[in-house]
């Protein structure tokens, strides 16, 4: 009996000073029309690397993953390690590694044809499938080589237990349906509550010389646009897909050891995903901030992105951030309401104050607030319980 589908749910209310986080073809702040007006916009592409490199941070390098186009230099490099071949037969080896793949190789050598996302563990072990016959296979003619990889069936090693980042958020290889890993997480384009105008930092950068000989005129003059916004960020995790994606073909026993590993996966997606942000001239403006509400829920239905709250978008030029929780909190009791889909369990952190008519919503919406630890513990508490719970009645 497959285990529920559990969707994690995951709001958050950030306010980011003037900054530029992430940019459009002409430089500028993306942007998008939502409610008839202009707000700020980071991609989704642009959120889900910056919480990925917050994995590389806390997590063993062993553990992560890499995309790259130079898959096959990576394994040329494993093999040369691993054997002391010189540079050349390493090189044939590992590019009769990828073709045995169905990987597309590139123009350059050491590339491939596009960007691969594998993991280390992965890599090291298909490296493993030749190391110990790699001068004996590196001695026979291509027809034969050829063959001789093909038998190894190297994709093995991509097809299950995969790495947390790439379970999370998946692998497309559009020519070779084994290899894609159907991503357990969705992110949405983080949207501002409110309409926004795109603004520009008109610089100068004084040459240190002109300035001490008493010169005029400054060495660059330049612009960049920026813009500042409370936004509002929405990701959701399929618990059920992340377990399979870790899980892979393991025995029970094993199972029962990624089972806690998706939940813990679950876990580290919600703090890097609140922690995290992305680093487009982060030198420049400085714009690092914490979220104002972390709020996680639950759901055995569907993922529900709470977005609609913010059609209308929040006026005023003062406690925007404040009028956006409420409005958030007022949409999800809502939507519970109207669709009668009680979540399994909900939560929040947030910093408004537990008294105010902001933080009463929260707490009717959410439950009273935690901690960021709190919320976290909580979360693994009720995802462990529902797990064991599915597995006591397999």
């Amino acid at each position: 009996m497959p285990h529920p589908r559990l969707f994690v749910d995951v709001h958050v209310l950030q306010t980011v000073p003037p900054a530029n986080l992430n940019r459009d073809d002409q430089g500028n702040p993306k942007e998008a029309y939502f409610g008839g007006v202009r707000r700020s916009r980071v991609s989704s592409q642009a959120w889900k690397r910056a919480t990925r490199m917050h994995f590389t941070e806390r997590m063993a390098a062993d553990d992560l993953a890499t995309r790259t186009r130079r898959f096959s230099g990576d394994l040329a490099a494993r093999l040369r390690r691993r054997t002391g071949l010189p540079e050349k037969s390493a090189d044939r080896l590992a590019n009769a590694l990828v073709t045995a793949l169905g990987i597309t190789p590139g123009k350059k050598q050491g590339d491939t044809a596009y960007l691969f996302f594998y993991g280390h563990r992965q890599l090291d072990a298909v490296a493993e499938l030749v190391a110990e016959r790699a001068a004996e296979l590196d001695a026979l003619p291509d027809k034969e080589l050829k063959k001789q990889i093909e038998e190894l069936d190297a994709q093995q090693h991509f097809r299950s237990g995969q790495p947390l980042d790439i379970a999370l958020f998946g692998r497309m290889v559009a020519d070779i349906p084994a290899l894609r890993v159907d991503a357990a997480t969705q992110v949405a384009h983080a949207l501002s509550t409110h309409a926004v105008e795109l603004e520009f930092d008109y610089f100068t950068a004084v040459d240190d010389r002109v300035e001490k000989d008493q010169e005029s005129g400054a060495g660059m003059i330049g612009t960049i646009g920026f813009n500042s916004a409370t936004l509002y960020r929405y990701a959701t995790v399929g618990l059920h897909q992340l377990r399979h994606n870790l899980r892979g073909d393991a025995t029970d026993a094993a199972g029962a050891d990624h089972d806690e590993a998706a939940v813990q996966g679950v876990a580290e997606f919600v703090t890097s995903f609140a922690r995290s942000v992305p680093a487009g001239y982060k030198n420049s403006f400085a714009h690092r901030t914490l979220p104002s509400l972390v709020a996680v829920v639950v759901r055995g239905d569907q993922p529900v992105n709470l977005v609609s709250a913010f059609e209308e978008p929040v006026a005023g030029s003062s406690g925007i951030a404040t009028r956006s929780a409420q409005r958030l909190a007022r949409e999800h009791a809502v939507s519970v309401s109207t669709w009668g889909d009680v979540p399994s369990w909900a939560g929040a952190c947030h910093s408004f104050d537990a008294e105010s008519a902001a933080g009463a919503e929260l707490t009717g919406a959410f439950g009273a607030p935690v901690s960021f630890p709190g919320l976290l513990s909580g979360l693994r508490e009720h995802l462990s319980g529902r797990v064991a719970e599915a597995g006591a009645v397999r």
